[in-house]
This record gives structure tokens, sequence and C-alpha cells, in this order.
């Protein structure tokens, strides 16, 4: 069901503050910034060799990064779990009894489809399933 890890998430307060340290001073690739309104979250991709990392800045204090600055400050967000069908996920996790925060998949940053499992299924870490589009493949 999980084919591997997809991205670490990283709530930042601004991407213009957080970007340069992690582009200039590590050394990461830009790939680029893309609003989720949904989300109301502005989230920039970096690259770490192989390995995907996501900043994540609140665009409306309403938005669940914001409350997770609020409460936590700047850090690690979220682990995201990569799968082929986060639909058949959803199901497996509820028959498992997992608490979900989705029941059906969302659409996530470029196009992805996504679910959240409840942070106190995994001893407190937030994850997500994400399922690339096809051409993604």
């Amino acid at each position: 069901m999980i084919e591997g890890l997809h991205h670490i998430g990283v709530a930042v307060r601004s991407l213009t503050e957080a970007l340069p340290q992690w582009t200039a001073g590590l050394g990461l690739r830009l790939e680029g910034v893309e609003e989720v309104p949904t989300e109301r979250v502005r989230v920039a991709i970096l690259w770490a060799g192989t390995t995907r990392i996501e900043l994540l800045e609140p665009t409306s204090p309403e938005s669940p990064i914001a409350k997770f600055l609020e409460k936590r400050g700047p850090g690690v967000h979220h682990l995201a779990l990569k799968c082929g069908d986060t639909a058949a996920a959803i199901r497996v996790l509820v028959d498992a009894g997992a608490p979900l925060l989705d029941q059906a998949p969302r659409r996530g940053a470029h196009d992805t489809q996504v679910a959240f499992i409840h942070p106190k299924y995994l001893g407190g870490v937030l994850a997500e399933l994400v399922q690339d589009p096809p051409e993604a493949h």
C-alpha cells in the first residue's frame, strides 16, 4: 500500500525568509512555489537529491499551517507517504480502525490526491497519503 516517502512537510512563517537557508545555505534545488487555495497555503517544493521537502507557508490565519505555527512554531509538520491509490489506502486504514482526518481523497499541490491520518494513530506523527497524478508516474 505504501510505496515510500513522498515528502517531508515543514511549516514556515514566510517562504521569503525561509528559502535562502534551504537553497543558498543547504544547496537544495527549488522546483517551484504553488498556492493551494483550498488549504490556504503556499508550498515551495525543494529537492535534496531524490528527497522532496515541502515548505508550507500559511496564506490565512485560518490555515491549518497557521494554527500549527501558533501552537508549535516552525518545524516538521508531517510526513507524506506515497501510495498508488489514495482511496484504496483510506479503505484499508478505515478497516484497520485508523482515525482519519479525510474520509475521501482531496486535491493537493501539483494535482495530487491526498488524505491525512490523525496523528494519534502514529504516536503523534501527522501522516499524509499522497497519490501523484498519472502523468507523474
